[in-house]
């Protein structure tokens, strides 16, 4: 739920509060927490109390009103809407001297799948996100992320095909394609047998996956073999079976 009088948006789910609590107290504006709850953040409350901003003892009712959801799990927090970098050169650069896996999704149009994915990548230690279209940047994707928002970073880009086509200058593009040659088994030795440092994992809508001209500048495309009994995986399950396959290379 975003406040758009305030520009404000709600950060909903116990492991989700938890995390931003943990790792970047200075972005809650407020805190609202069912009483059960309140032990978890005594620390968080006493930084909230050192900066003057407010934190509040709720039943259910409330924290669903303020929230807009009743998944909150006892616990709230209101920060600022996230706003996302636009994508520059020196992050190319970073992430392959890194020898880090960025994720890109093109054209995602569901903010639980971000969600999930984002929980993925931090799992998994691939720690940059760009999107198309960072309006999934939702309270739905911080609840369902449980905690990985405060482990990812963002990036926006203007052209998938433009940004797919500069990084496999310098990392190692994976477009994802029901119709693939290439196997995700294969990945490791791939992976080795080129020069390029850091990964690119490509991964498209929901409905219609990659975009042509996307595939085209892929380094290469690679399937997830199954039984064919239905077409394929839902795009979060996907991405969670590619980051980890990249996280064992």
């Amino acid at each position: 739920m975003r406040n758009n009088l305030t520009e404000e948006l709600a950060v909903c789910g116990f492991n989700a509060v938890k995390a931003l609590g943990e790792f970047h107290p200075e972005k809650i504006n407020r805190l609202f927490l069912r009483e059960d709850r309140f032990y978890h953040f005594t620390g968080v409350c006493k930084i909230l109390a050192e900066r003057k901003r407010p934190y509040k003892i709720c039943d259910d009712e409330e924290l669903e009103r303020i929230c807009k959801s009743s998944h909150h799990q006892g616990a709230v927090a209101m920060i600022y809407r996230p706003q996302v970098e636009e994508l520059c050169g020196v992050d190319l650069e970073n992430w392959a001297e890194q020898e880090k896996t960025a994720v890109l999704l093109c054209d995602l149009g569901n903010d639980h799948n971000l969600g999930a994915i984002v929980r993925s990548a931090a799992f998994f230690d691939a720690p940059a996100v760009i999107l198309t279209n960072p309006g999934l940047l939702t309270t739905s994707a911080y609840r369902v992320a449980e905690g990985g928002m405060e482990h990812v970073g963002f990036r926006s880009i203007d052209s998938a095909p433009a940004f797919v086509r500069k990084a496999s200058r310098t990392m190692v593009t994976i477009g994802t394609d029901l119709r693939a040659r290439l196997r995700i088994g294969d990945l490791p030795d791939l992976i080795r047998d080129t020069k390029k440092r850091g990964v690119v994992l490509v991964l498209g809508n929901e409905e219609t996956g990659l975009p042509q001209a996307v595939k085209d500048l892929c380094g290469m495309l690679v399937r997830i073999p199954g039984t064919g009994a239905v077409e394929s995986l839902n795009v979060s399950q996907a991405a969670a079976l590619f980051l980890h396959a990249l996280y064992e290379r």
